[in-house]
């Protein structure tokens, strides 16, 4: 259990002049905000009102503050704890107009803009990328509290339907006092794309209206809620956690804004349910309060855990430091500074899985009814075990070996058939290794007394020196790349074949097997003789000719999705300029017109009827897009497939022509056979006078003392006897 107080922040909204009324100043663990409110000669010569406020902050963002920064103090923290378990909340609160949409959401111009949501969704999925160890699910909801109704901003009939005949969110509460909604959909994002995509259709749903403080004012309370569930692999424990993200309705004082209609009807439940979370705030922060009202509202019901239970939560005060807002953004932080005296008690939300759970449970029961029986005796095995079951069992206990899990468990039941037996193979293993290791330490000292030279031609241990094993494998594989270089070379003499031009082919096979995939690392990985082999064999190979198609189909792909997505972004302005259109058409004729009226208005109607074939040629293009995505990824895996099978049959060919050059090697290698110094020495000179003939003499070295067969090209052939000379040259050497 970690125990918090609610963090809070503070950010000042950027205003068109410069202003005096308020400095920042900076603090240990925090910043003060200190608002100045200067007398004024027309209320008299005696004023005892107050003229200096401060306000203690964990930190203020000022005016040039940015949306990235915001997002890194406030945010981030938050959702750290969110994905290692515990539950989480960040709401902005602050009169209409300062800021709280902007700092949640973003603002739809620039990409920079981007707010808490999207910032966090990015980050979440970013978090899970990084974490290859675990499996990750994401799990989204968007709630909309309007004139205290909660509705559903991701339901699909919201945008067919008026908002009277969708089916509100209902609060119940079960037998251990907790909140479940009701008709609230809950949708599973596989990536960040399709989170992004949620938060934009529950966005273009929201209730929204022009005001005297803000052209865009956002009329409802709206809940963006993440749910998180992580789990490592192969462990039994399961963390479950959730981050809601609020966007509250801004306060506003109806004696300035001096709105009325169905404005002044909005305004009086927001500030109703904004009065109702100062209730919960002032009963929270009192010490010897027994009873906290939360179910006087919707919105504090649904907050909570987030107000004294289990989360951690972060408030942002945003604040505007216009001379006629000066009361408003003092109210603002004082509100602040009772919200920052509520400590919340977050727990670690973890649980077992209940299938792994079930696995454990069967497991130790079965274990329990082994004890039992062995200690009772009642269980009779007088049968001989056959050798299938012996078999069985020998290879269950070399299974147990290898298993790295120190955890690991040999069960084998109650017969103790099967137990001495598993006795007897663990015993005969033992043994076969103390001969191994006495058979290598006999060899090496014998070799070592005669001053022979050890040739080391096959693994005579698993203890082996692992640097001398890597050395033989990388003298044995360029043996056979030589090998196989030779042969094609004399292939390609005898066909007269021109080979590909050297630029052309290294720009193929970049292209067809790009760094990124499992394929192209596997090339990657190659040494040189080896991916010439490659390129060789791949220029014939029929799979190649369906490689170079599928390419081509994924290239238009991409165009044509390149496309198709310019187009959905083209519908979604669109939609977001007519919903305004019709926001403010709509305002306008709520002045001037009754209800009945406004629903017959044709111009009304039909921008509405523009807006809803809009919004099908988007859902539509959406679905298209989806659908390419689909397309394109199979393409994708096909084009892996094939070249994964390509590298297959090369592996193949290429092991069966280093088994074939091995053989020929075997039968070519000439070894030392004189043992004593004066052979040595003997061998060493006659060497050193038929090479001293050889190069004295104008012909070519003869290929018939070696038996090696040539290509027929001179510069070829004379490179092969140079090679087989010094490796002649070297054991001669070795042996003195």
């Amino acid at each position: 259990m970690v125990k918090q107080t609610i963090q809070i922040y503070c950010r000042v909204k950027p205003t068109k002049s410069k202003t005096s009324f308020y400095e920042v100043n900076p603090v240990e663990e925090g910043a003060n905000l200190s608002i100045i409110i200067p007398k004024e000669a027309t209320e008299g010569y005696i004023n005892n009102k107050r003229e200096d406020y401060r306000f203690r902050f964990r930190q203020i963002f000022d005016q040039n503050a940015k949306q990235e920064d915001v997002f890194a103090a406030v945010a981030r923290p938050v959702i750290d704890n969110v994905i290692a378990g515990y539950n989480g909340t960040i709401f902005a609160y602050g009169q209409t107009g300062s800021g709280k949409t902007f700092t949640i959401t973003g603002g739809p111009e620039r990409y920079t803009d981007r707010g808490i949501i999207p910032r966090s969704l990015s980050y979440i999925f970013q978090q899970f990328g990084q974490h290859a160890d675990q499996s990750h699910t994401v799990h989204v909801s968007y709630l909309e509290i309007y004139n205290e109704n909660g509705y559903d901003l991701l339901d699909p009939k919201h945008e067919a339907s008026k908002l009277e005949d969708l089916p509100k969110v209902l609060l119940m509460e079960d037998e251990d006092q907790n909140m479940h909604l009701k008709n609230l959909s809950v949708h599973a994002a596989q990536n960040e794309e399709e989170a992004l995509n949620l938060l934009f259709l529950g966005d273009t749903n929201r209730m929204i209206a022009e005001t005297p403080m803000n052209q865009a004012s956002t009329r409802s309370h709206c809940i963006f809620t993440i749910h998180v569930t992580s789990k490592e692999i192969g462990s039994a424990t399961v963390r479950k956690a959730k981050l809601h993200l609020v966007d509250l309705a801004g306060s506003e004082r109806v004696s300035k804004t001096n709105v009325n209609g169905l404005l002044l009807t909005e305004a009086k439940y927001i500030n109703l349910s904004l009065h109702y979370l100062e209730q919960v705030i002032v009963a929270l922060s009192e010490k010897h309060r027994s009873h906290i009202p939360y179910r006087n509202s919707m919105m504090t019901s649904v907050l909570r855990d987030s107000l004294g239970g289990n989360c951690m939560t972060t408030m942002i005060a945003t604040c505007s430091v216009d001379k006629r807002n000066i009361e408003e953004t003092i109210s603002t932080c004082r509100f602040s500074q009772r919200v920052a005296l509520i400590k919340n008690d977050a727990i670690l939300n973890e649980e077992l899985d209940p299938r792994l759970l079930i696995n454990q449970l069967r497991a130790e029961n079965l274990q329990l009814r082994n004890q039992i029986s062995i200690q009772d005796g009642n269980a009779q095995f007088t049968d001989l075990l056959t050798p299938e079951l012996i078999a069985k069992l020998f290879e269950q206990v070399k299974i147990y070996l290898a298993d790295t899990d120190n955890e690991a468990t040999l069960n084998v039941g109650a017969d103790m058939r099967k137990i001495d037996q598993c006795y007897r193979a663990f015993k005969k293993l033992h043994l076969e290794l103390k001969e191994q290791l006495k058979t290598a330490s006999t060899t090496a000292s014998s070799s070592t007394k005669h001053g022979q030279p050890i040739y080391i031609t096959h693994d005579i241990s698993p203890y082996d020196s692992k640097e001398v094993k890597e050395l033989k494998e990388i003298i044995k594989l360029r043996d056979n790349e030589i090998s196989i270089l030779v042969n094609m070379l004399k292939k390609e003499k005898k066909t007269e074949y021109r080979s590909f031009n050297e630029s052309t082919t290294l720009l193929t096979t970049e292209n067809s097997f790009s760094s990124g995939d499992r394929a192209g690392n596997q090339l990657k990985n190659m040494s040189a003789g080896r991916q010439e082999a490659f390129d060789h064999f791949r220029r014939d190979n029929p799979i190649n000719q369906k490689l170079e198609e599928h390419k081509r189909i994924l290239k238009q792909r991409f165009t044509e999705a390149k496309t198709l997505g310019e187009e959905t972004n083209e519908c979604r302005n669109r939609i977001n300029h007519m919903k305004s259109q019709y926001e403010q058409m709509h305002l306008r004729l709520a002045a001037q017109l009754t209800q009945d009226e406004i629903e017959k208005n044709q111009e009304l109607n039909k921008l509405r009827s523009t807006m809803e074939r809009e919004q099908t040629k988007y859902r539509e293009c959406f679905n298209r897009l989806k659908n390419m995505k689909q397309e394109i990824e199979h393409i994708q895996h096909v084009i892996e497939k094939d070249r994964l099978q390509m590298l297959k049959e090369f592996d193949d060919w290429w092991d069966q022509q280093s088994e074939q050059a091995e053989q020929q090697r075997e039968l070519l290698e000439v070894k030392p056979t004189k043992t004593n110094n004066d052979q040595s020495r003997q061998s060493t000179a006659s060497f050193q006078m038929e090479r001293s003939s050889a190069s004295n003499s104008v012909d070519r070295p003869s290929s018939q003392q070696w038996n090696l067969p040539l290509t027929g090209d001179k510069k070829t052939d004379d490179d092969i006897l140079a090679f087989a000379n010094a490796r002649q040259r070297i054991l001669s050497q070795t042996h003195k």
